[in-house]
């Protein structure tokens, strides 16, 4: 695949993977779907062959959850699971924690929540302060600390636990993650009322000394922030394609209506007033998926920081193009567009997640300004 034009494969697979989607429809059984997305190869496509993957990449995955997403029935931990501790795990993780979790990230049976969020922090990952320290009698790590909006807990086996270890050197801390099971003793969980209506639910976690076995941490420790960016640039491929996946369903049903709706003489869809809106939003989703596929391949080549540009203005021109194609989507219907009958209503919300997970739009504006244009900082 090239940057821009994609494989007889990844055609096929898109056609394959919206049939499943269309069988399970908008009114989804979420554990279903995901064992037969499972079953079928697609939620582990991106990770290696020897570990029971497909061994494609972020390009197959992003494929994958764009086209559930256009279907009515994005699977949100798709980001997180195999794209994101997937990813680091087979990068960077040690020969055990391969064998421990790659084939159950692949086939389902497994899922990894991912914790980086912190109530303070916000997008400031330089402020995290869940730290690890070692126990100099066992050899053990010690975490403590909070996290926010942390997806999927309670479905997850394990939550991969970005937090920081004192440089023995130098004194200051580093970013490092570690695997900390569900049922680790310290590690709790209390969901957050949302007003987001999504199969997913959204937890705030407390680690009050919680003790993990050496092992527990992945990879090397002086590795630091290369790993954790090895898992969130997939990230925000991936919430791009969840983003333009939204929008592509909005956009559908909306043209669908049009097309059928008719107020006088000729169905509303004729007219430029409300067929022009949803071209543009059509157009906007197009392009967003162009940036996407770059970042995709990309990041696939091995080029990280060619793929962390591209990565963040691909979810950002995603996050915009959902929004919009949203909103146009419900006006089109107008009050119809707000029943529980057409399922718009509740994608108001659901795509705003886009411009603020995860990361805001706001700081992605920072990172081209800093990073591509050159700009000064403010902070």
């Amino acid at each position: 695949m090239s940057a821009t034009s994609e494989t007889g494969e990844h055609k096929a697979l898109r056609s394959a993977v919206a049939a499943l989607g269309k069988r399970h429809g908008r009114g989804y059984d979420r554990e279903a779907l995901w064992a037969e997305a499972a079953k079928l190869g697609y939620l582990g496509v991106n990770l290696p062959e020897e570990y029971g993957g497909g061994g494609g990449g972020v390009s197959e995955l992003s494929i994958v959850l764009e086209e559930l997403g256009a279907a009515g029935c994005p699977l949100l931990m798709m980001i997180v699971s195999p794209a994101i501790c997937g990813t680091v795990i087979a990068r960077f993780g040690t020969e055990s924690q391969k064998r421990a979790w790659l084939p159950g990230l692949a086939d389902g049976t497994r899922t990894m929540a991912f914790g980086i969020t912190e109530p303070d922090a916000g997008s400031n990952s330089h402020r995290i302060t869940t730290t690890a320290r070692r126990d100099p009698g066992t050899g053990d790590w010690l975490l403590t600390g909070r996290k926010v909006f942390i997806s999927g807990v309670d479905i997850a086996d394990a939550t991969l636990i970005v937090g920081r270890t004192e440089d023995a050197r130098t004194g200051t801390l580093k970013p490092c993650l570690f695997i900390v099971p569900r049922d680790a003793e310290g590690f709790t969980r209390r969901a957050i009322d949302m007003e987001l209506s999504a199969v997913e639910k959204q937890f705030e976690l407390t680690l009050d000394d919680v003790r993990l076995p050496a092992d527990a941490l992945v990879g090397d420790e002086d590795a630091g922030l290369l790993q954790l960016f090895a898992g969130l640039n997939p990230e925000r491929i991936m919430t791009a394609a969840f983003a333009i996946g939204m929008g592509r369903h909005a956009l559908a049903r909306a043209v669908e209506y049009a097309r059928d709706r008719q107020v006088w003489k000729t169905p509303i869809g004729a007219h430029q007033a409300i067929a022009h809106p949803l071209a543009q939003a059509h157009i906007d989703l197009e392009l967003a998926r162009l940036m996407m596929q770059k970042a995709a391949y990309l990041y696939d080549a091995g080029d990280d920081a060619g793929a962390g540009e591209a990565a963040n203005m691909a979810k950002y021109a995603a996050g915009e193009a959902c929004v919009r194609a949203v909103d146009q989507s419900v006006h089109t219907l107008g009050g119809n567009g707000l029943t529980r009958e057409f399922g718009l209503a509740s994608l108001i919300t659901a795509s705003r997640v886009a411009r603020i997970a995860p990361v805001s739009r706001e700081m992605i504006l920072n990172y081209v300004s800093h990073q591509t244009l050159g700009l000064p900082k403010s902070y």
